[in-house]
């Protein structure tokens, strides 16, 4: 289990919002460079990067942003918002990233996915975002009638390296992340699963590996961290010891 700690753009700050909401931002650092130095500091091995304006907007909204955060660690990292076509991935692996996340494109064109895949191997990860089991998407403004599982199968045998999984109502609450729902949907599909949303306590954490055998290999952590609630180098070594 990897803890992979997470620095959420908007307007070129790191903010936290509660259920998704833009409205409900809380901005914990305007400085990301700095932001992601420290995560790495404290031994976080990948670091999470969200275009939160990018994902509303559906193009790169942040990239000073990501710049900084880029020149400013060694670990590797992924990033996710606003990618809906193959010359907006080259620019950001170009630039440094070492994943990208599709998230509404996904849903709206799996090819799109699959040839991502073919194009870039190991560097595409799926985001599904879901409310109630049903997926979310254009920066989880839009429900859609497809389940998590359902749209996670469309992409078996794609090359996918992961899929994170997070659950919309619980994102920013700091309630625990949906056990239940993230251990079926891993044991749904072949792709590594990583959890996101609620992680609030080191006992959620250990919720987490107790299920990593279904096929859960890491949670996301946000506010947990930026609030103090987790301290993240005991989380990792909570997880270090699992290994």
């Amino acid at each position: 289990m990897i803890i992979i700690p997470a620095i959420d753009l908007k307007n070129g700050c790191c903010v936290r919002l509660e259920q998704g909401l833009m409205e409900k931002d809380t901005v914990f650092n305007d400085d990301p460079g700095a932001q992601a130095a420290e995560w790495q500091r404290q031994g976080g091995e990948i670091l999470h990067i969200v275009d939160l304006d990018g994902a509303f907007a559906g193009e790169p909204k942040n990239r000073s942003a990501i710049e900084a955060i880029v020149k400013s660690v060694t670990i590797p990292t992924q990033l996710g918002g606003g990618i809906r076509d193959i010359a907006t991935i080259e620019a950001y692996l170009s630039l440094g990233i070492g994943r990208v996340i599709i998230g509404t494109a996904a849903q709206r064109n799996p090819a799109f996915v699959k040839e991502a895949c073919a194009k870039f191997p190991g560097k595409i990860v799926v985001g599904i975002d879901a409310k109630n089991g049903m997926v979310a998407v254009q920066g989880w403004a839009e429900v859609t009638g497809i389940t998590a599982t359902e749209l996670a199968r469309q992409f078996e045998g794609d090359g996918v390296s992961a899929i994170i999984y997070t659950d919309i109502s619980r994102d920013g609450m700091m309630q625990g992340p949906n056990i239940q729902a993230t251990k079926a949907l891993a044991e749904a599909i072949n792709i590594p699963v990583i959890a996101s949303g609620g992680l609030s306590s080191l006992q959620d954490i250990e919720n987490l590996i107790a299920i990593e055998s279904s096929g859960v290999t890491g949670v996301i952590t946000g506010k947990a961290i930026y609030s103090g609630a987790i301290n993240l180098a005991e989380a990792i070594a909570l997880t270090k010891k699992q290994r």
